[in-house]
């Protein structure tokens, strides 16, 4: 497994353990003192675990597993893959932040860097995608179907 597929695995691992922690905060908060979570703070706990750690391990595992770029694909880019990786750990953990920070702040500055780490997710994701596309193709399954197996 690539060193690069791994810190995707892991770091999505480190938001699981974020957003579970978040998350057994809120419910231990809302049962032993009747506080309701913020939606800030339920915004923080949904990214952790959506993006942080489903998306991270989505990603990783698309990487580690689909098929190698064909040897004249020019889309596909390890550094855009490694970019991608920065844009959307740096995003996720900023947005977690962020979100967190907005239950005691309205400041301007936080609200923007909150919407500012939402567009380093966004970005990420389709940086991602984008040169990982050319990777999204039939390799032994044109033959399969050929022969009438069906999946």
């Amino acid at each position: 497994m690539h060193s690069l597929v791994r810190r995707y695995l892991k770091t999505g691992i480190g938001f699981l353990a974020l957003g579970l922690g978040l998350g057994l905060w809120m419910m231990a908060d809302r049962e032993l003192r009747q506080h309701f979570p913020s939606p800030y703070l339920v915004s923080a706990h949904t990214h952790a675990i959506f993006v942080g750690f489903v998306m991270m391990m989505i990603l990783g595992v698309a990487l580690w597993l689909f098929p190698r770029p064909a040897k004249e694909d020019t889309r596909y880019s390890p550094r855009a893959a490694n970019v991608a990786y920065w844009l959307v750990a740096c995003g996720t953990a900023g947005r977690v932040a962020g979100e967190l920070a907005r239950q005691a702040s309205s400041a301007s500055w936080l609200r923007t860097g909150t919407l500012v780490t939402g567009v380093l997710q966004v970005a990420g994701l389709a940086v991602f995608f984008y040169t990982i596309w050319s990777r999204i193709r039939p390799l032994g399954s044109q033959a399969r179907e050929a022969q009438g197996e069906r999946f």
